[in-house]
């Protein structure tokens, strides 16, 4: 589920629909979890779907630790990729602000850590733009992606969560150990499915 406070708005023939804040939304904000209505897919199932529903799957998911594809139910999956994005997802299996985020700014993430089993191009039009996704861009990036995390992490308890309630009680009970004891916190490394940096070396 996405954050209440956003909305979806169309940029550009190029790049398509996009999602925005609609209220300022300050740095530790949660703006997306993994919820119960999300579509799961194995990769057993997503290769039983019809060709048309699979390029529909490639388009609007990312794949999860276990190697699951997954559909949001709502507009979190026309969320954009930029390489100076302003959340990140964590290894508690949400999104945080990693930093304030204004209103009518595009929401964006780090497409780096969806266990990507192709190269993927990119433009972000920044200057620190890496012009391509890959699988091993989490073994590479890892410790600047937890520094941007943990950061924004130790903000989470002093800001409002409306997303808190969507939360499952292991990631509420996880979130509330790492308040109390930073050294608890849960790498973004959490997120990698093996299996994707395997494919990327044609190992699989």
């Amino acid at each position: 589920m996405i954050h209440p406070h956003t909305c979806i708005r169309y940029i550009d023939d190029v790049i398509g629909y996009g999602v925005f804040a609609t209220q300022f939304l300050p740095k530790g904000t949660i703006v997306y979890v993994k919820d119960e209505l999300e579509i799961d897919l194995s990769n057993d199932q997503y290769q039983h779907l019809p060709p048309a529903f699979r390029e529909t799957v490639d388009k609007y998911s990312y794949i999860d630790e276990k190697g699951h594809r997954i559909v949001s139910w709502d507009f979190a999956k026309y969320v954009n990729h930029c390489c100076n994005c302003n959340t990140m997802s964590t290894g508690y299996g949400f999104e945080i602000a990693i930093r304030d985020i204004q209103p009518d700014e595009e929401i964006t993430d780090e497409y780096g850590m969806f266990n990507m089993e192709t190269e993927m191009f990119v433009n972000c039009r920044y200057e620190n733009c890496r012009g391509r996704i890959m699988a091993s861009d989490i073994d590479t990036y890892h410790a600047q992606w937890d520094e941007k995390v943990f950061g924004a992490l130790l903000q989470a308890g002093r800001v409002e969560q409306q997303l808190w309630p969507i939360l499952n009680a292991e990631t509420q009970e996880a979130l509330t150990r790492f308040q109390h004891d930073p050294t608890q916190y849960i790498s973004v490394r959490q997120l990698k499915w093996e299996a994707a940096l395997h494919k990327w070396n044609g190992k699989g």
